[in-house]
């Protein structure tokens, strides 16, 4: 993650690696080990993705859109209900039964996340912003990224200011506890 661009190229971006990696677990077997793997790759994603855009993203939504309080929250509901799936998928392995479940119920949520912002909320913010907001905020996203958790904290805050003070550490401690571990990492 980190791409360069404006904040609609850079988050389309990710939108297209999150799905390169669904289609990796899509293409195993049911109970195949590297499925989990995977699954940690895309939590790691956009647990970083979701944090970028709940800190930078909707803000400016809310401020140049119009209805943009109204898009913000449903966008951070939908990130609430994806981030508790995550949850729940992080405590499963890719043999438990639950597995297919939810990360089935994860791939449709996130879908729908992607389809809504990529054919509604980014053509209405590339009209109402100018070139320079969206560069600076693909800038701002990118750097949140780098110090934005890996792991789901479905109670943390997801709105500023909370949001932009607490992620760090809570980042921090994740990239620590994903070192560890080896977390997202194949054998």
């Amino acid at each position: 993650m980190g791409h360069g661009g404006n904040v609609i190229d850079e988050l389309v971006t990710d939108h297209r690696e999150v799905e390169e990696l669904f289609g990796k677990i899509e293409a195993l077997s049911p109970g195949e080990k590297d499925r989990k793997v995977y699954a940690d790759q895309v939590t790691m994603e956009l647990i970083r993705h979701s944090v970028a855009e709940e800190e930078y993203l909707y803000p400016a939504v809310r401020e140049h859109l119009v209805n943009g309080n109204t898009m913000a929250d449903r966008e951070i509901e939908d990130h609430s209900k994806a981030e508790q799936l995550m949850k729940d998928l992080e405590g499963c392995e890719a043999d438990d039964p639950e597995f297919d479940r939810l990360v089935g119920e994860l791939m449709g949520e996130v879908r729908s996340h992607i389809a809504e912002e990529e054919e509604t909320l980014f053509p209405q913010l590339r009209v109402a912003c100018s070139d320079e907001e969206l560069d600076k905020l693909g800038d701002q996203v990118r750097r949140a990224k780098k110090m934005a958790p890996t792991r789901p904290h479905p109670s943390a805050p997801d709105t500023p200011p909370a949001n932009k003070l607490l992620a760090p550490g809570a980042g921090l401690v994740d990239r620590l506890r994903d070192a560890l571990s080896g977390r997202g990492k194949q054998d």
